[in-house]
């Protein structure tokens, strides 16, 4: 068995994965597909055709905000009606401390969610926009009633609504909330919308007050949509891919995501209906969701809307309304950054919306741990530092085996040349010198090799980790660092990790193979011209790993050839 082979094929491995990954996330990046298909994870369209189907639509449907295609289609019984146009309207701005929406007196449907204490990743003196309604960024909320008699229209997100308010509608200064009341009739129902904002709060609270102003008994059903195109998000990098677009979640199926291609070809997977649950549009660093009542029976649907538009809704009966009654609903919008501690207060799951895929068993720890360095020390910087080298003097036994195998690899290896040399081409007496040098010198060429592979799958968790956490996003670390969720503007950290990759690489054994041991060497100009582009805190991260594991080698490296000498 040829085993300094084997150890070099591994850690090829290993490298070629790695570029893999980064060239699979540069393709998925640039709307191409992904090299090892769709996800796991895929939602539902119930009873939804392909694109091309054509479809009528129903009078008890939910419309869409732009003009329906012919072959738009819907799910279920009671689908969206197409909407011919969209209205100017002028809008009414509502807001508290953090949010600033601006409600359309169509509909009541919120065409901007502005987050007033986040930056422009692009523009640092502008607040982040989640939801706008312009060309090439369209991102909505809307809500309203379906299943009127045929000929009839209840309130749907196209309707004219009224506001109570005839100017902007602000938080008081020393108020713990504020509200907003609207209402529009038609269809025999009268229909009472309540916006509600709390201090300090992204979570919209909505009441609708459903009246039957009519003669006869009328049945109508709620639904909630988010409609949104396939834009990319602001200060997305190339070199890194995240999700963007629509998420079901339910007790019984639990957290799915739903491709935009998936709904595009009618392939979006099937998400049964259920008393629970949420849905929402997510992106980096953030995320809408309608949070429906729970406890009563929901229908979740997607659809393409037009062409590059697309909605996902959940739907619910309000149940018979003799003339004259009136039923209240409760639902809640969330609209704002993916903090996981306020997310899981919200609603059960919609902290999954912070997606870290089959490694969250691992990546959930390493976050609280992350939290509580950050409150010990009070920068996220800093924490990065601490958390990196926790995990790695918590792995240290692991990591020492593996530095002393290559230590002792790097021993021998004036040995290994000559032996090349004594037996040339003859690979099978080489092979056996080998083997017995390594008994002799009570080395397993695999031990360096093995400890890293076990750490692989927690050092990925903790990638994940610091890139999906919106608290990175406008966090200073220190000196020329003030966003740990943007690249070093003067590429310093890149370059002292290039250095320290460097270092590494001059500790580690030479293969013996010329070619390969330049491949080694190019190694550090490589990741260091990738991590030109990655946020900083990530850098920070592995630099800080880099520093520390040079340390640790160095102290074995010196123990091993101390006791090389005395021997």
């Amino acid at each position: 068995m040829k085993a300094m082979q084997i150890q070099r094929i591994i850690l090829w491995v290993i490298f070629s994965m790695s570029i893999l990954f980064l060239w699979d996330g540069w393709q998925r990046h640039n709307g191409r597909p992904s090299m090892f298909g769709g996800p796991t994870t895929t939602q539902q369209a119930a009873n939804q055709g392909p694109a091309g189907a054509k479809t009528a639509p129903t009078d008890a449907s939910v419309p869409p905000a732009l003009p329906a295609t012919p072959a738009a289609s819907s799910s279920g019984a009671e689908a969206v009606p197409a909407q011919a146009t969209i209205a100017a309207a002028q809008t009414l701005r509502f807001s508290n401390d953090v949010l600033a929406l601006e409600i359309d007196p169509m509909g009541g449907q919120i065409r901007r969610a502005e987050l007033l204490k986040h930056r422009n990743a692009d523009d640092k003196t502008r607040n982040v926009v989640l939801m706008d309604d312009r060309p090439g960024a369209i991102y909505l909320a809307q809500s309203g009633l379906i299943g009127a008699p045929e000929g009839t229209s209840f309130p749907t997100h196209r309707s004219e609504f009224t506001f109570d308010s005839a100017g902007p509608v602000a938080l008081a200064p020393g108020a713990a909330s504020v509200a907003l009341k609207m209402s529009a009739t038609s269809g025999g129902i009268k229909l009472q919308r309540t916006y509600t904002l709390e201090r300090g709060s992204y979570l919209v609270a909505v009441r609708d007050e459903v009246t039957n102003v009519g003669t006869t008994t009328l049945t109508p059903t709620l639904y909630m949509q988010l409609t949104r195109d396939e834009h990319k998000v602001a200060g997305e990098s190339r070199f890194y891919s995240t999700f963007t677009g629509p998420a079901i979640y339910t007790e019984a199926t639990k957290f799915k995501k739903i491709k935009f291609d998936d709904i595009e070809s009618g392939k979006a997977d099937q998400v049964a209906n259920a008393p629970d649950g949420w849905v929402g549009m997510i992106q980096h660093y953030f995320v809408a969701a309608w949070v429906p009542a729970q406890g009563i029976e929901h229908q979740f649907y997607t659809r393409k809307v037009d062409t590059n538009l697309y909605s996902v809704g959940v739907k619910q009966q309000v149940a018979e309304l003799a003339p004259g009654a009136t039923k209240e609903l409760s639902t809640r919008l969330y609209a704002g950054p993916q903090d996981q501690n306020v997310l899981e207060k919200v609603a059960p799951g919609l902290d999954l919306v912070v997606d870290y895929g089959w490694l969250t068993v691992i990546a959930k720890p390493i976050y609280w741990l992350l939290e509580k360095l950050h409150s010990l020390v009070g920068n996220w910087g800093w924490a990065i530092v601490l958390l990196t080298i926790v995990v790695k003097t918590l792995f240290f036994p692991l990591q020492a085996a593996s530095y002393r195998s290559m230590a002792r690899m790097k021993a021998v290896a004036p040995r290994l040349t000559a032996l090349k040399e004594r037996y040339g081409d003859d690979r099978v007496k080489l092979n056996q010198a080998m083997m017995e040098l390594y008994k002799q010198e009570k080395i397993n060429p695999l031990g360096g090799c093995l400890p890293i592979v076990v750490q692989i799958p927690v050092f990925i968790s903790l990638y994940w980790v610091l890139l999906a956490s919106v608290e990175m996003r406008s966090a200073p670390w220190l000196g020329w660092i003030h966003d740990l969720a943007a690249p070093d503007p003067f590429y310093i950290l890149p370059l002292v990790m290039a250095v320290t990759m460097f270092i590494q690489v001059k500790l580690n054994p030479t293969p013996p193979d010329p070619m390969q041991a330049k491949m080694m060497m190019l190694m550090p100009l490589v990741f260091s011209v990738m991590f030109f582009f990655f946020p900083s805190g990530l850098v920070l991260y592995w630099l800080v790993n880099n520093v520390y594991s040079i340390a640790q080698q160095w102290v074995i490296n010196k123990k091993i050839a101390g006791g090389t000498k005395k021997a």
